[in-house]
């Protein structure tokens, strides 16, 4: 199983606290004159650069105002030139590059007009600061070419210098790295020599911008500790807090995000004592960062959230829009991409009316991300193009390289190899020609991962073998372990499976060192296939087991997207752990820990939707044990940064602990046991939760076969393996759900029988021999959208239905009432056809009628079927039948306007099935949901119907009928009317069901319209 290192995204990520280009002040003494009103005027200067030193930039703005309207009235031109030279600098710094580029322009008229050369090289500098700021690097080396021989001529070296260090910051901007470090080079001796400690400090820092860049740490590090010092010294307090927010910054670059965090709060601490509020908000925004980089997302998010009102507040909309875009990315990672479009399209505006083109590139890209991770490849496409166009004219050759690594990804996913291996080389070229090592070795592990995927093995290694050193050199722990694995991977691939687990085995202790749990699990795995090729088969299921079990416990807090792949990782290590078991003539183990991860998957999916359980005792313990994870997660980030014995002490023990709770909750609650199964159950237990004259049926898909578990509560456990091409298999059940949702398709036959042939006719002699009564079905996947019923035995002319009756479980419970036969009254509480609705069920309002009457019951239609008299009159009545819209597909349902699993009542209130088990249905034996729409989406497991039947399952109730298909609503009527009339009669629930779907079947011959009802439980 590889894990592929990608690049990440260009997320603004506000590094220093100090602007790269800093702008110039005026060198003036104001004390010079006798004049009153010029000494009120130069009074007045002195108070706005004051207040600009103390932070309070629109009081400045204000008091450089009346300052230029004085001097107009004075004809004082060169003190006007000096306060518009004031705005520009303030609205510089806030992140209004357009006005400040009005007051420069107009400061540089005056000083040109009055021959102030001064005055006119510290504006032309401070212009190409703006530039710089707004994404137009070329034309901020325009102006910056400008001032640098007008401050020689004049002999102000200081200047100079600080041109100079500009200039080296819009180099370093655009990627050509070495370029800036000449220029640097060439201002730190200036500096040095005039004795301007706070600009030899400022230009250190800058060089260990450079070196972080370029991917050598330890160096960027030397140089920031050296500027620390000195701005330590000379008591330059915004200068420390800028520099510690760097070395912060190396450190998370390097995988220590506890160190990280250590810095950024002393960083902080600093900011809020001198009262640089922006500063504030620039660390927030840091410290946000690092929380992203280590999965604690909703941490991230509360971080960016604070620093987001304080950059509105100073009006700093640049700020305004990296935080909109970090937020953006923080909803991208939690699977909410709608979310994730809204903030990057509140950041483009920002980033387009003040300019900035890189950020607008920026932007960009990250919008094509999220389009790319919906699936959506070809607008992904569009917007990396775009962006890569604004790259390229700004001439960022670091965005460029990413960029181009972005849309080889896209190629990659797409199938496109050769178009892939052409962005990725492009990319690689520029990362080696700006000296971004990190960079390229992220490029050469996406390139080694096209040539294996295009099987040229010897290439891939090749590339491997380039990436290892320099991940070495750079520190990045992880990143080694991952190439490692992923050399293993191809030595795995070309069967050199000693090669493979040598790799293996370096890879393994680094990512357990490193807290990397996924990786550990990943590559745990590939050891357990590695042994199971070479037939050690004990020492295959031991590490295969310890995968599945890391697994199980990681998912549910994985970032978005991470979650895909690392849920495809864990269903293939669950099929080869189960294959190797079925191998080894280990039936009864393999079918524990597919019911394992059966049951984990509904449980995963209760907690997605934040599924409540009734007793408040229960929630507040279940609560306890949320914030002992949470901890257990802070912990594991804290040995990601730095493993001690201490930490890992810690983590054990608290481990521990979440386990003895999780324990003492199932033992106390057993009702919400199953959100904490973490050990397969004892074999005996499982069994005998099977009804008796039961054969359950539970399919699993393998590698290149299909497993059926024939299992009953008083045989040992069977198990066939049916040879199938598992993608054709795949088709053949989209396919047929096709044709069963369609009324006219009459081609249906032929996928009946296939699936009757693959699914029962391996165990057809044994359901014989063993004379059940009825048939229980677990089905997973896909397959939870095709109702057995309709599998056809060509040999014996006859469905399944015909033959037996047939319900479906969501997984073996912890608990079983037994099925009795009726022997009072049925009670039932009907709903049906709530108004106002877009769409009316007629069908629906007669059917809910007709069953109350039927059985004597309440029933409350159109406008008095309200969910307040659902919640308050559901408690202790055995039936309750909902003939109403319901939604129960992924995305919603917007021709009803419902979101997904709710269900309607009048006045368009909605049920959230989550508070299922806060209505009291211990005592409900059924509950119908006749007219709920469910739909196969192409890249839908099932999960929802059948969490819909686990969530009221959970909350007392013993079985739920549910629809898998909408179907005329009359049909419906028809089919749960005679249900209800074989339920009067003594049936039990299944059976009832088998004998109203047969009176239809037998007059419909399509099962469009027999057999989309399901009973799902006991």
């Amino acid at each position: 199983m590889k894990r592929i290192i990608i690049t990440s995204l260009i997320g603004i990520k506000i590094l220093t606290t100090t602007p790269l280009i800093l702008p110039l002040l005026p060198q003036r003494s104001y004390a010079q004159t006798s004049n009153y009103q010029t000494q009120n005027l130069e009074k007045l200067l002195e108070i706005a650069w004051q207040q600009r030193r103390e932070y309070q930039y629109q009081e400045s703005i204000e008091t450089f105002k009346q300052a230029v309207t004085i001097a107009r009235k004075n004809k004082d031109r060169e003190k006007e030139a000096d306060a518009n030279l004031g705005l520009g600098v303030n609205y510089y710094i806030i992140g209004k590059g357009q006005e400040a580029l009005n007051f420069y322009n107009e400061a540089l008229m005056i000083f040109r007009e009055v021959g102030d050369i001064s005055g006119v090289a510290t504006t032309l500098n401070n212009v190409g600061a703006v530039y710089r700021s707004i994404g137009q690097p070329q034309k901020a080396l325009e102006y910056f070419q400008q001032a640098l021989p007008i401050m020689a001529e004049v002999g102000d070296r200081s200047r100079e210098a600080s041109t100079l260090n500009n200039i080296g910051a819009v180099y370093r901007s655009i990627g050509q790295l070495q370029e800036a470090l000449v220029y640097y080079q060439q201002a730190l001796p200036i500096r040095q020599e005039v004795g301007d400690r706070s600009g030899v400090a400022i230009t250190l820092n800058n060089i260990g911008q450079v070196y972080s860049s370029i991917g050598q740490p330890q160096k960027a590090l030397e140089f920031y500790q050296q500027a620390l010092s000195i701005r330590q010294e000379v008591g330059d307090r915004p200068g420390e807090a800028a520099t510690l927010n760097n070395i912060g910054g190396v450190y998370d670059s390097i995988g220590q995000a506890q160190k990280a965090l250590e810095y950024l709060q002393q960083a902080l601490l600093i900011l809020q004592e001198v009262g640089d509020i922006s500063g504030v908000a620039t660390t927030l925004n840091n410290i946000g960062a690092v929380y992203y980089s280590i999965d604690k997302i909703l941490k991230a998010l509360e971080y960016y959230q604070q620093a987001l009102p304080i950059l509105q507040e100073v009006g700093d909309i640049s700020g305004v829009a990296a935080i909109f875009n970090n937020i953006g990315l923080v909803y991208d990672s939690i699977s909410q991409p709608q979310k994730a479009l809204n903030y990057y399209q509140q950041a483009l505006p920002i980033l387009q009316e003040v300019g900035d083109r890189s950020g607008v590139a920026i932007t960009l890209n990250n919008i094509g991300q999220v389009y790319s991770s919906i699936g959506q490849p070809q607008k992904a496409l569009s917007y990396y193009q775009h962006a890569l166009l604004i790259m390229q004219q700004v001439g960022n050759r670091s965005g460029v390289a990413t960029t181009l690594n972005n849309i080889g990804q896209v190629y990659s996913s797409i199938g496109q190899p050769q178009k892939a291996l052409s962005y990725y080389q492009q990319a690689l070229s520029i990362r080696q020609e700006v000296g971004d090592r990190s960079g390229v070795a992220i490029t050469l592990n996406n390139i080694s991962q096209v040539y294996n995927s295009i099987g040229q093995p010897q290439k891939a290694l090749s590339y491997y073998q380039q990436a290892l050193p320099i991940l070495q050199k750079v520190g990045d722990r992880s990143g080694v372990a991952t190439t490692l694995n992923n050399i293993g991977v191809v030595y795995q691939n070309i069967d050199e499976p000693q090669k493979a687990l040598e790799y293996y085995q370096q890879a393994l202790p680094i990512l357990q060192e490193v807290g990397d749990r996924s990786g550990v699990a990943t590559t745990l795995n590939n050891i357990g296939v590695v042994y199971r090729d070479k037939n050690q088969s004990e020492k295959a299921i031991e590490n295969l087991e310890k995968s599945v079990e890391i697994t199980l416990e990681m998912r549910g807090g994985l970032k978005k997207e991470y979650r895909k792949a690392f849920l495809e990782d864990n269903e293939r290590t669950t099929i080869a752990l189960i294959d190797l078991l079925i191998e080894q003539n280990k039936p009864d183990a393999a079918w524990q820990w597919y019911n394992r991860v059966t049951t984990f998957d509904l449980a995963d999916y209760t907690r997605l939707i934040d599924a409540k359980v009734k007793n408040p005792e229960a929630q507040k313990l279940i609560n306890q044990w949320q914030q002992n994870n949470q901890q257990l997660q802070a912990l594991y980030g804290k040995i990601e940064d730095e493993w001690t014995p201490q930490l890992s002490q810690q983590v054990n023990q608290l481990q521990a602990e979440s386990s003895q709770l999780a324990e003492n909750i199932t033992y106390k609650y057993p009702e919400v046991a199953e959100l904490f199964e973490y050990k397969p159950k004892d074999i005996k237990k499982l069994k005998a939760n099977i009804a008796p004259d039961t054969v359950l049926i539970q399919p699993a898909f393998l590698r290149d076969s299909i497993a059926i578990f024939f299992v009953t509560r008083d045989k040992p456990i069977l198990v066939k393996k049916n040879p199938v091409d598992i993608k054709e298999f795949d088709g053949i059940l989209t396919e047929y759900r096709a044709q069963l949702e369609n009324p006219i398709a009459d081609d249906y036959d032929v996928n009946q029988e296939k699936l009757y042939d693959y699914l029962i006719r391996p165990i057809k002699a044994e359901i014989a021999a063993y004379s059940p009564k009825q048939l229980a079905i677990i089905p997973t996947g896909k397959l939870r959208y095709i109702p057995f019923e309709t599998l056809f035995d060509n040999q014996a002319n006859q469905y399944l239905l015909e033959k037996y009756p047939i319900h479906y479980l969501t997984r073996i419970s912890g608990k079983r009432k037994p099925e009795s036969k009726n022997t009072k009254p049925l009670k039932a509480l009907a709903f049906g056809n709530p108004q106002p609705t877009n769409i009316e069920l007629p069908g629906a309002e007669a059917e809910a009628r007709i069953i109350a009457e039927m059985l004597s019951s309440k029933y409350y239609i159109r406008e008095e079927a309200t969910l307040a008299r659902f919640q308050n009159e559901s408690l202790g009545v055995p039936l309750v039948h909902l003939a109403t819209h319901g939604c129960f597909q992924k995305g919603g349902c917007p021709n009803v306007g419902l979101e997904e699993n709710t269900i309607l009542f009048a006045n368009d209130k909605t049920f959230h099935i989550r508070d299922a088990a806060l209505l009291g249905l211990e005592n409900t034996d059924l509950i119908v949901l006749s007219a709920c729409q469910t739909a196969m989406k192409a890249d839908s497991n099932g999960e929802e119907i059948a969490g819909v039947a686990y969530l009221f399952e959970r909350s007392g109730a013993d079985a739920v009928i549910a629809s898998l298909w909408n179907v005329e609503d009359d049909t419906t009527k028809e089919i749960m009317v005679k249900f209800y009339q074989y339920l009067q009669q003594g049936m039990t629930k299944v059976e009832a069901l088998r004998q109203a779907k047969l009176s239809y079947a037998r007059e419909y011959v399509h099962p469009f319209y027999w057999s989309p009802l399901i009973l799902i439980g006991n």
